[in-house]
């Protein structure tokens, strides 16, 4: 367990096994000049209400759909959650998760000695390098970071998986949570 760490964009919490939101973005998701005015922001701020309404900025603009949104390509959608799949309860116990035309979010819980930053690692590294051969290209397939926060009680957990499920019922790729195929709430119930 690290606790809490930087990477160069982002401030982590490795707190070891408890439960975290996750957030990736594809490389060209969002553009890095938005990301570096995003990353002075966040940086500057000190209050917690006014970092998290940052954070939701930033979701909001990715639902909108930017980039080329490789993960709509059902093969890479399945690639990575098949990915995400492969080692619950091995690495981590997914609880939900959803992959959305340019991004992810899921929520998992680290087995005991497992880092982190080593899971995000072993996921992004993996997919980056199969999507990218699927797709015939090279290059950055995901932003080299990404966004976590630790879930600090049941209401919180609730927030995060109802935020996961609706995801995108709100972004307008479905009209019922069951509908998406690419998440937590159609597979459960498949």
């Amino acid at each position: 367990m690290k606790g809490w760490y930087d990477r160069g964009y982002l401030p982590h919490f490795d707190g070891g096994e408890i439960l975290q939101f996750i957030t990736l973005h594809l490389a060209d998701a969002v553009p890095q000049k938005l990301l570096d005015k995003w990353k002075l922001e966040l940086e500057r701020e000190k209050k917690a209400a006014r970092r998290k309404l940052l954070f939701w900025r930033v979701e909001k603009y990715i639902d909108r759909g930017y980039g080329e949104c490789c993960l709509k390509r059902r093969e890479i959608a399945e690639l990575v959650q098949n990915s995400l799949l492969h080692f619950d309860r091995k690495r981590y116990n997914l609880l939900s998760w959803t992959i959305m035309p340019n991004h992810l979010h899921c929520l998992l819980r680290p087995q005991e000695n497992i880092e982190l930053k080593d899971i995000m690692h072993s996921i992004k590294s993996y997919t980056g390098f199969k999507a990218n051969r699927l797709l015939g290209r090279r290059g950055k397939f995901w932003q080299e970071d990404y966004f976590d926060r630790y879930i600090r009680n049941y209401e919180h957990f609730e927030s995060a998986v109802d935020y996961i499920n609706l995801n995108p019922v709100k972004a307008g790729l479905c009209e019922k949570t069951a509908d998406w195929k690419f998440g937590s709430a159609y597979y459960r119930v498949a």
